[in-house]
């Protein structure tokens, strides 16, 4: 069962639209779109998790606007202090909105690989927020991790636990995914898209594999948070049609450099019929084609 979780444009004025899906368990729904000068960047899902002496948010959005407005969502519910920022990877619409919970008690925690991702890439970030939303940007958007997670980590929330694992590279070099064992729900970030079509940053193949892992053990899981698109409770049907199209990617693409054919008649050849199946296709597709040639061209 999939459900949405309604998304607002942030300003600075306003908090941002949150549903609680558990006891604790709080999640805004970012809007199915490109970041523009209306949205802000509030186009990835972001959460909080309360515990009884701390909160961890979990991703804070596509610019400081965002992350302010998703503040003001968690003291209008609770007045636990926020003790930890989980950012599950470095993409910029899930992590420019850190600004807003910079303080000294705050942690920031990311997978190993996230903080030189984002340096290398934090001045295009910004300079693409600047022409796409229309901001006056700062590199004091580019918050940087306190602590690292090589492989698992636990953190205590005050009578509740969050189970923090890192992974090989899938979506990007640095995901990193959430279960909160007291609700049983699983924070994916992006190694899950749901609806929009999914963004290939790093290994089409070590991305498969995850999702192999990911879906061994459905029976721990009650709630599926994505990165994106509306939440679930059956992990594996959510899966399933981002599986069928990364498959279609790479058994096209392996065809086509069977047959000795070039990238371009790759990228004209690959995995068509999933075009009406997904949105924003046409924004993502022939880079998810050219990262999965590049890729598999060596194998």
């Amino acid at each position: 069962m999939l459900y949405a979780v309604t998304g607002v444009a942030a300003t600075p004025a306003e908090r941002l639209d949150v549903a609680q899906i558990a006891d604790g368990v709080f999640v805004h729904g970012g809007a199915q779109a490109e970041a523009d000068d209306t949205n802000q960047g509030d186009i990835a899902n972001l959460a909080f998790v309360i515990g009884r002496d701390c909160v961890a948010v979990i991703d804070t959005g596509g610019s400081p606007a965002v992350g302010q407005a998703l503040r003001r969502s968690i003291e209008a519910v609770t007045a636990t202090p926020v003790c930890y920022v989980i950012n599950t990877h470095m993409h910029p619409d899930h992590v420019l909105g850190n600004r807003a919970f910079v303080e000294a008690e705050t942690r920031f925690i990311a997978a190993a690989g996230f903080q030189r991702a984002l340096a290398a890439r934090g001045t295009t970030y910004l300079d693409r927020a600047e022409d796409t939303m229309g901001m006056t940007v700062d590199r004091d958007w580019l918050v940087m991790p306190d602590q690292v997670v090589e492989d698992h980590t636990e953190l205590d929330l005050g009578g509740r636990r969050l189970e923090l694992t890192a992974w090989p590279s899938a979506h990007t070099n640095n995901d990193l995914s959430v279960f909160d064992s007291a609700s049983r729900t699983l924070f994916t970030g992006d190694l899950l898209f749901v609806d929009r079509v999914p963004a290939i940053d790093a290994s089409l193949t070590g991305w498969l594999a995850v999702m192999d892992t990911l879906a061994a053990k459905p029976e721990r899981i009650a709630h599926v948070v994505p990165g994106h698109g509306p939440i679930g409770t059956d992990l594996a049907s959510m899966l399933a049609s981002q599986r069928r199209y990364l498959s279609a990617i790479r058994d096209d693409v392996s065809r086509a450099i069977a047959a000795g054919y070039d990238l371009n008649h790759a990228l004209d050849h690959t995995a068509l019929g999933e075009r009406d199946r997904w949105l924003l296709f046409d924004d993502y597709h022939k880079r998810n084609v050219t990262v999965a040639y590049t890729e598999l061209e060596w194998q």
